[in-house]
């Protein structure tokens, strides 16, 4: 159960503050919600308490897992680029990757689009996929170290400047 003001992470959403948890009444049955504010567009998003875990709410992750994901994004042994796969397949995988919820996910398909985007220019879908899962890791990243977002981004621009011709997106 998350409480009051505990920051939370929805699938594909990103980052959110637990505001309130309030009980309403759905087809004759009392049901609870979690109401969740996502931090980067104040979106609400009301999260039935007893499927929170089955639609992927959960915590923000640790320090030990956020230091874990930035170090993944070095290695490049399981690059596999878009050999063999058109955009339209890769878009599907990395869109249902940054739904799973999982952090490790949202990283790969951050790797995999900037390794891309250094051997050939990124199709539109791809650059908002790329934003997406910049926008989702770099801010979960930036509250378990408790540093500013734009040093994460920083950080992943360090790594691979040798690949990205611009920046991170904003």
């Amino acid at each position: 159960m998350f409480s009051l003001d505990e920051l939370v992470v929805y699938p594909a959403q990103g980052v959110g503050k637990v505001e309130r948890i309030e009980t309403q009444t759905v087809g004759g049955q009392d049901v609870s919600f979690y109401i969740v504010r996502i931090l980067t567009n104040n979106v609400t998003l009301m999260v039935p308490v007893k499927n929170a875990h089955n639609v992927g709410l959960r915590q923000v992750c640790g320090r030990e897992e956020a230091e874990a994901i930035l170090e993944s994004l070095k290695d490049r042994s399981t690059f596999t680029g878009y050999t063999g796969q058109n955009w339209n397949r890769r878009y599907r995988e990395y869109s249902e990757k940054l739904k799973s919820g999982n952090l490790a996910d949202v990283a790969y398909v951050l790797k995999e689009l900037l390794l891309i985007g250094g051997g050939k220019e990124l199709s539109f879908g791809e650059r908002r996929l790329l934003e997406q899962a910049t926008g989702l890791l770099t801010l979960e990243i930036a509250y378990a170290l408790n540093i500013p977002q734009d040093d994460v981004k920083n950080t992943i621009n360090t790594l691979f400047e040798d690949v990205i011709k611009p920046k991170l997106p904003e």
